[in-house]
């Protein structure tokens, strides 16, 4: 019995340390994704989402993968600044539920700056060796 539960509290920390490297890992795919949307850069934004994609806009819009890209690519509304913060990350299995406060500024191709204060969740997934975003919805605060 006591081996039994030796071995169980073993396989917890395990658990443990493997939830804590795989919220390392999705902090970090969060922020590649935040310098791919500040670059502009295609191929980083493929690499980080998933291609079910269903991204949604504070406004209502929604977005598929191509669309996320592309409107990001037209450059119609491009991000100057973007800050997170108060983010968390939740674990479950392979799938990671983010949130946090999206702080920053836009421009149009006239020169007009707008300002961007959104709560976000997201939804990351591990379908192989790397996260990819598969879901992301904002909301006014």
């Amino acid at each position: 019995m006591l081996a039994g539960a030796a071995a169980l509290t073993g396989f917890a920390l395990v658990s443990g340390e493997a939830s804590a490297q795989d919220q390392a890992a999705v902090a970090s795919a969060v922020e590649a994704l935040t310098k791919a949307m500040l670059d502009v850069d295609r191929e980083k934004l493929l690499a980080l989402t998933a291609e079910q994609l269903s991204y949604g806009h504070s406004a209502g819009r929604i977005e598929n993968r191509q669309q996320f890209v592309d409107n990001l690519l037209s450059r119609a509304s491009a991000f100057r600044k973007i800050e997170l913060s108060d983010q968390t990350i939740g674990m479950v299995g392979t799938t990671a539920i983010v949130r946090h406060l999206f702080v920053g500024e836009t421009v149009n191709p006239q020169g007009q700056v707008s300002p961007v204060r959104i709560g976000v969740l997201q939804v990351w997934q591990k379908p192989g060796a790397t996260w990819a975003l598969l879901a992301r919805q904002a909301y006014r605060l």
